[in-house]
Formats: C-alpha cells, structure tokens, sequence
C-alpha cells in the first residue's frame, strides 16, 4: 500500500531531476509488481510448503528493502533541494506531495525491513 502511495505521489509531482525520480518510479513499480507476483503465487498455493519458496521471500523483500532505501534517501534529497531552493516553478502543494513521498518511502521501507526480519526467521526455521 505505501509503495502504491508513493508511485502515486511521485508521478503526480513535478520531476525536476528525472534521474533520480525515475529510479524512485523505478522502484516503487517494481517492487509492487514484485509482491503482488509472489502474493498472488502463495494465495494459489504455488509454493506448496517448500523451503525454496522461502528463501526466494527472503532475497525478494531484502532486496525490495534495499532499492526503497536508496530510493527514500534519493527523493529525501530531491525534495530537500526544492525546499532549499524555494524554486518558483514548485508550488507548495507539489512540494507537499514530495514530503509525503519521502514519508511514504521510508515507510515502505520500515514494512520491507520487517517483513524481510520475519522471513529471516521463518527461514531459519524451516
């Protein structure tokens, strides 16, 4: 959900450094077509209790944690120049809508890291 939000927020702001925006796009796409893929493959029963659907959890969300870090700082900085610059093409309600990016990613974030810790340990147990 919060990697929805922050898809929305993005594109829906202005991009003033397409580079950085678009790996935070890039990311936030990504990693949404990723977990409902593997939400969709374990509702199904795809996995059928194996071991190596397990590990494949694990390096999907480490892996989604790491890009939505590095897409969280990214924006962070994106939307700390805009404020810092005060540039006038930037309205505050578009500078509002990166803040709440930021917010969201580092959110998404936190979620990622979560669920990567609680499929570390399921892991380890199984």
């Amino acid at each position: 959900i919060f990697g929805g939000l922050v898809w929305i927020l993005v594109a829906s702001s202005k991009v003033l450094s397409p580079p950085l925006q678009g790996w935070v796009m890039f990311v936030s796409v990504f990693c949404f077509v990723m977990s409902i893929t593997l939400l969709c493959l374990y509702i199904c029963g795809t996995h059928k209790g194996s071991s190596s659907w397990v590990t494949l959890d694990v390096i999907c969300q480490e892996i989604a944690a790491l890009f939505y870090f590095s897409a969280a700082v990214l924006e962070a900085y994106t939307t700390y120049i805009i404020g810092k610059s005060l540039l006038s093409f930037v309205t505050h309600a578009q500078y509002q809508e990166n803040i709440a990016a930021v917010v969201f990613a580092f959110l998404a974030t936190l979620v990622y890291v979560v669920h990567s810790v609680f499929s570390l340990l399921r892991w380890k147990s199984s």
